[in-house]
């Protein structure tokens, strides 16, 4: 005789909370995240199916398979795995459990995913995250991306927030959260003066946000002219 396992039929979808590291692909034109742990070698979508790690040809999630994606059942759980030095630059997501899924003691293992929210915390000078850029590293065809305030983003390939959003599609909402606010007030960058949900793309604020990383880059370039112009004054002098 065989033993059943009760099986959950919600009205809605459960809710979840994971962290993931934001990327974007090699040629710019889509944007989506990868997981931390397992499934870290599978960029995923906004929207999509999970796909077995070890290349079984079994749909997620199976009992005896770590396949499957997986998130935790409280936000504090989720926030937590943030405080290692190895996370400190992932966002957080949170996600209706899609599809069949199996329920553990702190969170879930399932088959579909859609990210609804994405939460950056702040750039690594503490500063409040105005975009997301280059990390140093990636995956095939895909550059991680990591929080990055406006005077930190300089000359590294980088994606605003409401541009990240809109790259990556499906309705997700991305967001700044902690970080100080740079000198002088709110400057209209994503997270910095605006509203925690981002809009739809292209809209004012995102235009501007857009106009404050490149004036960003700007203000970077014009120093290393500047700087360069005295080292030769410098060695003209001395001739």
């Amino acid at each position: 005789m065989r033993l059943r396992l009760f099986a959950e039929r919600p009205t809605e979808p459960p809710t979840g909370y994971k962290i993931a590291h934001p990327v974007l692909s090699q040629d710019g034109t889509r944007a989506g995240f990868t997981g931390v742990s397992l499934g870290g070698a599978l960029p995923y979508g906004v929207l999509d199916d999970a796909s077995c790690v070890y290349g079984r040809r079994h749909r997620p999630p199976v009992r005896l398979c770590d396949c499957g994606f997986h998130c935790v059942h409280d936000r504090a759980s989720a926030e937590a795995l943030l405080c290692t030095a190895e996370h400190r630059a992932a966002v957080l997501l949170e996600v209706p459990v899609l599809g069949a899924y199996i329920r553990f003691e702190r969170g879930f293992r399932y088959a579909r995913q859609r990210v609804r929210t994405a939460t950056v915390g702040p750039c690594g000078c503490g500063g409040r995250a105005a975009a997301l850029a280059d990390a140093g590293w990636g995956r095939p065809g895909w550059r991680a991306l990591k929080p990055a305030c406006a005077g930190c983003v300089r000359a590294r390939t980088s994606v605003s927030l409401a541009g990240f959003a809109g790259l990556a599609g499906d309705g997700v909402r991305v967001s700044a959260a902690g970080g100080r606010m740079p000198p002088g007030g709110p400057v209209g960058v994503d997270g910095c003066g605006v509203p925690e949900e981002v809009r739809a793309p292209f809209g004012v604020p995102e235009l501007v946000a857009e106009a404050a990383l490149l004036q960003a880059r700007l203000d970077w370039f014009q120093t290393q002219l500047a700087r360069l112009g005295d080292r030769g004054a410098e060695g003209g002098a001395e001739n």
